[in-house]
């Protein structure tokens, strides 16, 4: 406990320093031309501080295409430390305190998962890790969203091992809690039915737990539901804005749809074909691929497989420099943790045995393919790179093993035995 409290303070003072040196220069966007999703977000957090209306996207009109709890929080912050410089800096400061803190369930997840050694590597490589440093001062959901997921997951897993009903309830608020960031955790409990076959569960407490689980999240989502009914006269589930993610997920390099579409299709124009949102988007996203598929099958299905797990991983969400560090260094450094936590995960599951396994993979298998339908970016990865690092660990761990046997083979090869007390004392 006393090395993660110094490695969490050293994590939390490094990150501060990036926020104070690096500030404004951290935006994506200009926050005159609203031209980025952080520089939207700050507006947002304005315009519903000053108003008491969320808006995104719609000048200072009602809207529900993002999730409101960036929003909120940051209007929180603004509304104690001033709506410039004051409230947004408050606010990065409070997601390098959650930085900070990811390095006790980070540790919690990989001793859980191997051991004690395991973790404390996990834990040294996550806080050297620079990504983290940029999202902690970047205006985003990540940050917030990566650290509710890591909670969750712990608590996940100590519901399932004590099976009482008070952590199923954690289960289900922190998923919906996730949800105000980002609606796509909403099914991540799913997981815990496998979990709870593999742990023989009886049929009883799997439909009693799930109920736990739906109740607790619909609670605290009501808030939600009831605003959009009485801004928009109908029910909005998460956001109208679904359908933009999943027709920009069909398009490839950013290029237009294959040759002959707009043939096909007439009623579609190539310069507002990538465009909207809702029901429109998806009957466009679903005409592109289909299209797509039938004419191009082998460069439609690497997009989607090999071509999302390249958008998702190999590329760091690092998109400013933080100490002078280039991004091609960091991608370099991203490669090697992607690729020595697929060596780690074959090989944790060649060698170990048990259970312990299952909820890490299918974390990362459910965030993985909950995001191949949508557009890939290493934004939408970020939230599940400490696995990745978890992995790797194991890997260290495991080659650092060998080197020590071989050494100490070495070092009593033709020692004589030690001797033998007869005595027995």
């Amino acid at each position: 406990m006393r090395f993660l409290l110094i490695l969490s303070s050293i994590v939390f003072l490094i990150s501060i320093i990036v926020v104070l040196v690096h500030g404004d220069r951290l935006l994506l966007g200009d926050p005159i031309k609203l031209d980025n999703d952080d520089v939207k977000y700050i507006h947002s957090a304005r315009v519903l501080l000053n108003e008491g209306t969320l808006v995104y996207n719609s000048g200072n009109d009602p809207s529900a295409f993002i999730m409101p709890g960036l929003t909120i929080i940051l209007s929180g912050f603004m509304a104690i430390f001033g709506e410039q410089h004051g409230g947004v800096t408050a606010f990065r400061i409070f997601q390098a305190f959650l930085q900070a803190i990811c390095i006790f369930p980070v540790y919690y997840i990989a001793k859980y998962t191997f051991n004690h050694r395991v973790a404390i590597i996990t834990s040294l490589l996550v806080a050297v890790y620079l990504p983290d440093y940029f999202t902690s001062g970047s205006i985003l959901t990540e940050s917030i969203f990566r650290f509710i997921v890591l909670v969750l997951l712990c608590v996940m897993i100590t519901a399932l091992h004590t099976k009482k009903t008070s952590w199923y309830i954690g289960v289900g608020l922190l998923t919906a809690s996730a949800a105000y960031f980002k609606p796509q955790a909403s099914l991540f409990p799913g997981i815990m039915l496998f979990l709870w076959l593999c742990y023989h569960y009886s049929f009883k407490e799997i439909v009693r737990f799930t109920l736990t689980i739906i109740a607790a999240y619909i609670v605290l989502l009501i808030p939600w539901w009831i605003r959009n009914y009485i801004t928009f006269g109908h029910f909005i589930l998460f956001t109208n804005s679904a359908g933009s993610p999943f027709l920009l997920g069909t398009q490839i390099r950013y290029e237009l749809p294959p040759d002959g579409f707009f043939a096909a299709y007439p009623q579609y124009d190539p310069s507002t074909i990538f465009t909207g949102a809702d029901q429109v988007a998806v009957a466009k996203g679903l005409d592109v691929l289909k299209y797509g598929l039938i004419h191009e099958p082998l460069k439609y299905i690497h997009h989607y497989t090999i071509g999302r797990l390249r958008a998702l991983y190999l590329v760091p969400f690092y998109l400013h420099d933080i100490f002078s560090i280039k991004k091609n260094i960091v991608g370099n450094i991203q490669t090697i943790i992607v690729w020595g936590g697929l060596i780690g995960m074959f090989w944790a599951c060649v060698r170990k045995t048990g259970k312990s396994l299952l909820p890490i993979l299918l974390t990362l298998f459910y965030f993985t393919a909950i995001q191949i339908p949508f557009v890939a970016m290493s934004r939408y990865g970020y939230p599940v790179m400490t696995f990745f690092i978890l992995f790797m660990s194991y890997m260290i761990y495991q080659v650092i093993l060998i080197f020590t046997k071989e050494f100490t083979a070495k070092n009593n090869h033709g020692l004589p035995p030690h001797p033998r007390h007869e005595s027995g004392v």
